[in-house]
């Protein structure tokens, strides 16, 4: 718990009363890379006890690190450059400054992809480049890549064509087919792991991130899986649409009896950036219960998908505490990453946005965006809900020791313990950096 400090003291009575007076401490770590920008999904445990996870760089002369954290020394280590096991350290290519997905696990070894990280900004959106920066080469595609857990060693397996980045994953892993999402246009790409061929099957969502605002401009599902049983994979589109494909398929399909526009979520203009639209942000298949639980993002909703029975069921909703008592959605116009089930195998950890109360008012944000980003200041929270009997807690407000705040944190992984991990921005040597960030087992708190 957090002592006195600036940050608790500014709090209401509204705030402390009426919301609630817990607080969660985050541990920094710095891991040593002073350009470190911001990460999504891309953290995971692995079955080695250790933790994963990359750091991104907006250089276009470094690309993003992989790093590994070790609970039992307590210490961060460094793995590899992205752009080097890629195989482009000396190619003066844009280099591969990112990895937004998580590390999946199969036979021993992590699969994981990569992404741009520089881009050229139009209308204040992101985009690829189309004239390189003089000395440097156009950005030559997102990998999919390996790591061997035993021998440390990375493989490149496939590039994405047409130059685009790899932003959303998803592993099937009993049969072998590795799945991905490119940006900015949003093609699906399938990799056979048998026979190491790599197919595009198509543009998913208009002319995706990449189309023209208001016409053909659909933001990206950013959270896929799959269905063990059928090997079905499946995902979302900004209209909520629910998209299928099976390995042998000529295209993916359209699921007929099932959407997910619904007015818990929201209403929202597909055509236009700023919010994910009807597009779940995050989801995972649920074997206990034959069914997938996904997360909307602003809105907050928990809800399971049952892919077989083509239906949707609202389950509850997870925002915070204080974000349920506002009304409110969050700050972050796409909604929050960090959704996972826990080591328990019952408990979903998801780390999301709170309202900061100021004099008894909460501080507003800006009231649109261009893209996805936080439109103002809020108090990260962390929730965790019981599947196994539907008991939500919000764990409080977290903070580092000095009462500053963990911002832009879109990414969570939990060891053996229950210790919670994510990837947060802080401050370092004066300057404001993202990095490895853990929280102590939520449940050691819950009488304190």
């Amino acid at each position: 718990m957090l002592k006195s400090c600036s940050v608790c003291r500014a709090k209401t009575a509204y705030d402390t009363n009426l919301i609630m007076s817990n607080t969660l401490t985050a541990k920094q770590y710095y891991s040593g890379f002073e350009l470190a920008h911001d990460t999504y999904n891309a953290i995971s445990a692995a079955s080695d006890g250790r933790i994963y996870y990359v750091l991104s760089s907006e250089s276009y002369d470094t690309g993003g690190k992989i790093y590994v954290y070790d609970p039992k020394t307590d210490a961060t280590a460094l793995l590899a450059d992205l752009t080097e096991v890629c195989g482009e350290k000396d190619s003066k290519a844009i280099p591969q400054g990112k990895s937004h997905v998580r590390f999946y696990e199969s036979n021993g070894k992590l699969y994981f992809v990569t992404h741009v990280g520089v881009y050229d900004m139009v209308n204040d959106m992101e985009t690829l480049h189309k004239v390189p920066p003089a000395g440097y080469q156009l950005y030559p595609g997102g990998h999919i890549v390996s790591y061997e857990l035993a021998s440390g060693k990375f493989e490149d397996l496939a590039i994405a064509p047409e130059g685009e980045g790899l932003l959303t994953m998803a592993i099937d892993k009993d049969r072998g087919h590795i799945y991905a999402l490119t940006w900015p246009l949003g093609y699906l790409v399938h990799y056979d792991m048998n026979t190491r061929k790599l197919s595009n099957i198509g543009l998913t969502c208009g002319r995706g991130e990449g189309g023209a605002v208001g016409q053909d401009y659909r933001v990206i599902c950013r959270s896929m899986f799959v269905d063990p049983a059928s090997g079905t994979l499946y995902l979302s589109t900004a209209e909520g649409d629910i998209l299928t494909y099976q390995p042998g398929d000529a295209n993916f399909g359209k699921l007929d009896e099932v959407d997910l526009r619904l007015d818990y979520f929201g209403s929202y203009d597909a055509t236009l950036p700023g919010s994910m639209g009807y597009n779940w942000r995050k989801i995972f298949w649920y074997e206990p219960h034959q069914v997938a639980y996904g997360v909307h993002g602003n809105s907050g909703y928990l809800f399971k998908f049952d892919p077989r029975k083509q239906q949707i069921e609202i389950v509850d909703r997870i925002a915070s505490l204080p974000s349920q008592k506002s009304g409110m959605f969050d700050q972050f116009s796409y909604g929050y990453l960090g959704f996972q089930p826990g080591p328990d195998g019952k408990t979903i950890y998801y780390l999301t946005g709170g309202p900061i109360y100021v004099n008894g008012r909460r501080l507003k944000g800006k009231d649109a965006i261009a893209k996805g980003a936080a439109k103002g200041l809020e108090n990260l929270h962390l929730v965790t809900y019981d599947l196994s009997n539907g008991k939500y807690t919000d764990h409080g407000a977290i903070f580092y020791a000095d009462g500053s705040r963990p911002t832009y944190v879109n990414s969570i992984t939990m060891d053996n313990d229950g210790n919670v991990y994510t990837l947060a921005r802080f401050m370092h040597n004066g300057h404001e950096i993202q990095d490895l960030v853990k929280i102590d087992n939520p449940f050691k708190h819950t009488n304190s």
